[in-house]
């Protein structure tokens, strides 16, 4: 993975992210720089798994849609994670 391509991974995180966060049902009681962050990890291992194996010119829609289901499924482990220690503290 080249320079551009994890500068491409961060910028694409931050609306992956948004994404992410869209896709899981329900309300989320996580702070949006938690999703950001989410995104951002989403987008670096969607692109090195996706990413290494195909080579497009253009948009590649596969490692773009795997970056978004990564997310998604980020959010809801750090939802789940954050719920189950606010529970804690009651």
């Amino acid at each position: 993975m080249t320079i551009s391509g994890i500068f491409g991974a961060i910028v694409i995180g931050l609306i992956i992210g948004a994404f992410g966060r869209l896709f899981v049902p329900g309300k989320q009681d996580i702070p949006i720089w938690l999703t950001i962050i989410v995104g951002i990890v989403a987008a670096l291992i969607g692109s090195a798994i996706v990413g290494s194996l195909r080579d497009t010119s253009g948009v590649d829609w596969i490692e773009l849609f795997v970056q978004v289901v990564l997310a998604a499924v980020g959010v809801v482990i750090v939802t789940s994670m954050r719920g189950r220690r606010r529970a804690g503290r009651s």
